[in-house]
């Protein structure tokens, strides 16, 4: 039997801490459009990164919350604004001046910017050049489309559960698979807070779904096995059999009718959700 528990009170945001929410989610996704036509063959993802920090902190005034982030024992505080995902990396990884983005690659670009004191947190995939191979093209729409199955089960009452599974059986019906080692996650004044957002699992369990609830949903698809690999920067995950990896990711608010995509970029279509 499927357990389903409340959201703790300090999760559910006032109207103040909303707006401060919606502000910090539109400034990260202004970084993802503004980082576009930067992308092309022959440009470093450290050139990318250095962009991107001069346009958060001086265009934005804001703060870009991966640079000094995370620091563990054994592993250093990440040391980039962004994280540039190249081809079989499925997250965090660490931008360099040693890798040159060639055409036919897929790039995601994860960022996080905080403003008075609240996170926004979004990613996408950009394919270099403008052109890659059919499989890559489609892994990139099956993570999209993904993320957006996973989003149009938010609304109050439904649960996390429902969310993973919904995202989960899309995937697999694309002969894809969902990686399971990391997951979205509650966001606010904490950048990774309660609930983790799995992006597989049973539906009707786990934490049930609130108006005024904020979190992610970011599904990492691979085209060969979900199993990944951290690699000795303590950072950096791949794919276990060096297959190759998508994902989106945006920051979501729970309204009273269903969800409000607080990173919602131009030139996307949402209007099959409803706020």
């Amino acid at each position: 039997m499927n357990s389903t528990y409340e959201a703790p009170r300090r999760l559910i945001k006032t109207a103040d801490e909303i707006e401060k929410m919606r502000v910090a989610g539109r400034l990260a996704a202004e970084v993802l459009d503004m980082i576009k036509p930067h992308i092309k063959p022959g440009v470093s993802t450290l050139e990318l990164d250095t962009i991107c920090h001069d346009y958060i902190v001086n265009t934005q005034n804001a703060i870009p919350a991966c640079l000094g982030y995370g620091a563990a024992p054994g592993r250093p505080a990440f040391q980039h604004v962004i994280c540039t995902s190249v081809n079989h990396v499925v997250c965090h990884g660490i931008p360099s001046e040693s890798k040159i983005l060639k055409k036919g690659d897929i790039l995601n670009i994860d960022v996080t910017v905080i403003k008075d004191g609240y996170h926004g947190d979004t990613n996408m995939m950009y394919v270099v050049g403008g052109e890659t191979s059919i499989i890559a093209d489609r892994l990139c729409k099956v993570a999209q489309e993904a993320m957006y199955r996973g989003m149009a089960t938010v609304k109050p009452g439904s649960t996390i559960g429902d969310i993973g599974a919904a995202i989960q059986k899309y995937v697999e019906s694309e002969r894809f698979s969902v990686v399971r080692e990391y997951c979205g996650h509650g966001i606010g004044t904490v950048f990774h807070d309660e609930p983790q957002v799995l992006h597989y699992g049973q539906p009707n369990s786990g934490m049930v779904l609130e108006e005024g609830m904020t979190f992610t949903i970011e599904p990492m698809v691979n085209a060969g096995v979900w199993q990944t690999r951290l690699m000795g920067d303590k950072w950096t995950v791949v794919t276990k059999d060096h297959s190759l990896s998508a994902q989106y990711e945006h920051t979501l608010l729970v309204t009273k009718n269903g969800v409000e995509v607080l990173t919602a970029r131009p030139e996307e279509d949402l209007s099959r959700f409803q706020k």
